[in-house]
């Protein structure tokens, strides 16, 4: 539908924990399309709708061309012992990317686009995905899972591309 301006680190909207979606109407499909195109136009791998100023619990990510997959209201119900590192990096934030421990395997619940819930198990990359882009719509951006020495490292690194 239409490519959507990506609210940029540190913009303040980016640690605002968003809002539950109750409505399952035109709006919400209109929404997921614009995060779609404007996730392809960044490019990413996901994207959440607090990237782009909306602060609603939902979240794109596309995996390949043929597997786009739409989460409304995900949260996760558990989450493995075992740990993975991960090269991470974010639409808000373009240039940089930084290895961030996660766990290795996820379950997460979630609305598909007509309301009813799901559940998924994840692991590997797709179940750091989820937790990357949970963490935001609960306003945890990606850098403060990092040291704050790597975390004020990026920041600079950030501030000379800009």
């Amino acid at each position: 539908m239409a490519v959507r301006q990506i609210v940029k680190f540190p913009d303040v909207r980016l640690r605002a924990v968003a809002e539950p979606v109750v409505a399952f109407d035109d709006g919400l499909r209109a929404l997921a399309s614009d995060l779609i195109d404007t996730m392809r136009a960044a490019p990413g791998v996901g994207i959440t709708a607090p990237h782009i100023g909306v602060a609603r619990r939902l979240v794109v990510l596309e995996l390949s061309p043929q597997d786009v997959r739409i989460y409304v209201n995900p949260r996760i119900t558990w989450a493995s012992q075992e740990k993975i590192r991960h090269t991470e990096g974010s639409v808000s934030m373009p240039g940089v990317v930084e290895e961030v421990e996660r766990h290795a395997g996820v379950e997460i619940t979630y609305q598909d686009m007509h309301g009813r819930w799901q559940t998924e198990m994840a692991d590997g990359f797709l179940a750091v995905c989820h937790q990357h882009e949970i963490d935001q719509l609960d306003g945890i951006f990606w850098i403060h899972r990092l040291s704050k020495l790597k975390r004020d490292r990026l920041i600079k690194r950030y501030g000379k591309i800009g």
